[in-house]
């Protein structure tokens, strides 16, 4: 399978950036939407956040210029009709709630131009990592659901399918630690991780690791869409 180590480069190999308005839903720390006006050449972009704790640690954050901080759901963008020429989703999409998916991918479409386009990428729900994360946050019911919206949307025209990517994604872990804190200590997520479970997951990961920390290959799917 394809493997894709930037998901940036990726992403410009199917689009133009090259001036491009693009807004990034769910951005979370806007580690993405950072490295697009950096290193990409768009025109500006608009990161928006739902959790109001990450929302508020982007603004009180370094800012960089052309980037600009929203707070909001996708299910509700606050934004004006064809606002932008592209819309990115990076693993945000299974974070909305599963009766908000087909209304998120309405207001997808409404901000976009004609002719614009959206990249969905998705944790696909299998795999070692995966398989160690469920043990204390299992998203294959909304993972799924995310999935079944976007065929629907194709479906009904609200948008259009232009390709599907499967490839994998190197993910490592220095430590122990160092998975708690991309994994379980999380604002956005209400995470029950009581020490049995905890135990289970450093048994587990244990497994994986070397001198070089614990590896994986994450599997992944892009849905790139258009308007």
């Amino acid at each position: 399978m394809k493997i894709v180590r930037d998901e940036l480069e990726f992403l410009a190999s199917l689009v133009p950036l090259e001036g491009a308005r693009v807004l990034e839903l769910g951005c979370g720390k806007a580690e993405f939407s950072r490295r697009l006006v950096q290193r990409a050449g768009v025109a500006e972009v608009t990161a928006l956040e739902v959790d109001e704790i990450q929302h508020a640690k982007n603004l009180a954050g370094p800012q960089v210029e052309r980037l600009a901080f929203g707070y909001g759901p996708a299910e509700d963008i606050p934004a004006a009709d064809a606002s932008f020429d592209g819309v990115v989703m990076m693993k945000s999409l299974h974070h909305v709630p599963v009766e908000s998916l087909d209304q998120a991918l309405r207001e997808v479409r409404r901000v976009l131009k004609p002719g614009g386009w959206a990249y969905i990428s998705e944790p696909v729900y299998a795999g070692p990592l995966n398989d160690i994360i469920k043990l204390f946050h299992d998203e294959g019911v909304v993972r799924a659901a995310a999935y079944e919206a976007l065929k629907r949307a194709c479906q009904a025209g609200v948008l259009r399918e232009v390709a599907e990517y499967d490839f994998e994604m190197p993910a490592r872990y220095a430590s122990y630690d160092d998975f708690v804190a991309k994994h379980v200590d999380k604002t956005h997520s209400e995470i029950d991780y009581p020490p049995a479970v905890a135990a289970e997951v450093r048994k587990q990961l244990d497994a994986h690791m070397t001198a070089e920390g614990a590896r994986f290959m994450k599997p992944m799917r892009v849905s790139l869409l258009g308007r």
